[in-house]
C-alpha cells in the first residue's frame, strides 16, 4: 500500500470531535497511540526479559497502526501528505550521515 492510499482510505474514518482547531484532537491522539505502544514494549522488558512473542507482535502492530492513522490524520489537517514527511526526513537523515552527524542532539544538527 502507497502512503497517499493509506492517507487518503483513512480518512474516510475520521470522525472525532471539533474541540478548536481541527489537528488538537489527532494530534492528542497520536501521543496517546504512541505512549500505549511505549507501555507494551516496557512490559515486554519488565515481565519477559524482553522476549517479544507472536503475540506481543501482533498487539504491537494493532496499536502502531493506531499511530499511523492518528499520523495520517494530523497529516490531513495540516494539508501535508505522509510521503512529503517520509521523504523530508529521509532527505534529513541522510544529510546527516552524510556529514557524520546522525547521532547527537539538536533538531538542526
Amino acid at each position: 500500500m502507497h502512503f497517499s492510499d493509506y492517507q487518503h482510505l483513512s480518512r474516510r474514518t475520521a470522525h472525532y470531535p471539533a474541540i478548536g482547531h481541527p489537528v488538537i484532537y489527532p494530534a492528542l491522539g497520536l501521543t496517546n497511540e504512541a505512549g500505549e505502544v511505549a507501555g507494551k514494549i516496557k512490559k515486554i522488558f519488565r515481565d519477559k526479559g524482553g522476549a517479544i512473542g507472536d503475540a506481543d507482535r501482533e498487539a504491537l502492530k494493532a496499536e502502531l497502526g493506531d499511530v499511523l492513522w492518528y499520523l495520517a490524520q494530523v497529516c490531513t489537517e495540516l494539508d501535508v501528505s505522509l510521503e512529503e514527511v517520509a521523504q523530508h526526513n529521509l532527505d534529513k537523515l541522510m544529510s546527516r550521515q552524510a556529514r557524520g552527524t546522525i547521532g547527537g542532539d539538536g533538531d538542526t544538527r
